[in-house]
């Protein structure tokens, strides 16, 4: 029996108390792929405070001068427009977006500044069919970059910006994570 980093326990809930194959890892044996994936997603929530924050969302626009005050967080349909309270009990509510705002974080850091962070679209697809998500309007961001593809093997980093308002399509059972592009 072939055991793999990121393995199944059987069904046994309780492996601490098992000294066998159940619990034994196998170095040599390790998913080096799987690994490499969640090296890349933990550098990923390391390297951006909007995905470490210490508070709860609350939906208000982000102050800015001179700029169009975007929500903290918004949540979108498929098609792109932003979801109502009804639509969370839809039929598509199983595949949605959600914008995060990198200037909506209300911490500080250890100088006592703001702080702030790149912004992030992430589609969520729990249908068992490929979707595709249409991104937000540009107010939300001109273009996104793809970091994360659970459904790709590979890195995303190559791939070039998706304009705002663009389609992209997102595997069946997948989460693609779009990174604002500083243009």
């Amino acid at each position: 029996m072939a055991m793999r980093l990121g393995r199944t326990q059987n069904g046994n809930n309780n492996g601490f108390c098992q000294d066998n194959e159940i619990t034994w890892v196998h170095w040599d044996k390790a998913d080096t792929e799987l690994l490499e994936f969640t090296r890349s997603v933990s550098a990923l929530r390391a390297g951006h405070p909007v995905f470490r924050r210490r508070r709860f969302f609350n939906g208000m626009p982000v102050r800015r001068r001179g700029a169009v005050a975007q929500p903290d967080i918004s949540w979108f349909r498929p098609d792109g427009s932003e979801m109502s309270d009804d639509d969370w009990g839809s039929g598509f509510g199983k595949s949605v977006a959600v914008y995060l705002n990198g200037l909506g974080i209300p911490e500080l850091d250890a100088r006592g500044q703001r702080v702030t962070d790149d912004s992030f679209v992430l589609c969520f697809n729990a249908h068992h069919e490929p979707i595709e998500f249409t991104l937000p309007p540009e107010e939300f961001g001109r273009a996104w970059a793809p970091v994360v593809d659970t459904f790709a093997s590979t890195s995303n980093s190559d791939q070039e910006p998706i304009r705002a308002g663009s389609a992209v399509q997102v595997a069946a059972r997948t989460v693609v994570v779009l990174q604002a592009d500083g243009e």
